[in-house]
């Protein structure tokens, strides 16, 4: 993700450091939901009957994919100071879990769920943040987008990853400190819909 990173920058060096990085956050998001939610909907097993179960060959290199974004990512926000202390704590929190998982070699099926619900919403996310500095946020096309991002937030990462800790609680396999920092998690996710749905209250009240 680093040299990623350092190829954008070389190859759009009148945009600014946070263009690049949006761009490796936005490559990221699409090929890890696409590969999560395979993971979590077809290849198996089903994170809210199976959660604990020990990991498979793919749920690890999608996670290892995934953690290895996420250290970027601290990294990068660290460095130019651009995120708030929820950012920065949801970053620390997936990296410890996602760390855990791999060590123990258990409990990848119920976290790559939660990737997918998390992640599904971040192209939709940068989408907004390029369409903004491009001047075409203000169009049918952002009002799509903002839409999307809103009901998919909702539904699968409040709605979905609800279910996904219910599981995860009352399974007697995951440890404790993983389903810990599965429910601060979901704790982060709520402070983030409390934002979500302040900026969709004040759109509706300019409309």
């Amino acid at each position: 993700w680093l040299s990623l990173y350092a190829c954008f920058c070389y190859w759009n060096k009148h945009r600014s450091y946070e263009w690049s990085c949006r761009l490796v956050t936005l490559v990221h998001g699409v090929i890890v939901t696409c590969l999560s939610g395979y993971v979590a909907l077809l290849d198996g097993p089903w994170p809210l009957t199976h959660a604990g179960s020990p990991n498979t060959s793919l749920q690890i290199h999608v996670l290892s994919l995934t953690l290895g974004y996420f250290i970027f990512d601290l990294g990068w926000c660290l460095y130019f100071q651009t995120e708030g202390d929820l950012m920065l704590f949801h970053h620390m929190l997936s990296i410890c879990g996602m760390i855990m998982v791999l060590g123990l070699g258990k409990s990848a099926t119920e976290v790559n769920a939660v990737v997918f619900v998390s992640e599904i919403t971040n192209p939709l996310l940068q989408t907004r943040w390029f369409l903004r500095e491009m001047g075409c946020y203000h169009t049918f096309l952002g009002e799509v987008v903002d839409f999307f991002f809103v009901f998919l937030f909702l539904v699968l990462r409040i709605g979905g990853g609800a279910l996904i800790m219910c599981a995860m609680v009352t399974s007697p396999d995951p440890s404790w400190l993983l389903k810990a920092g599965g429910l601060a998690m979901y704790i982060v996710s709520l402070g983030f819909m409390v934002e979500i749905c302040h900026f969709a209250r004040r759109k509706m009240l300019k409309k």
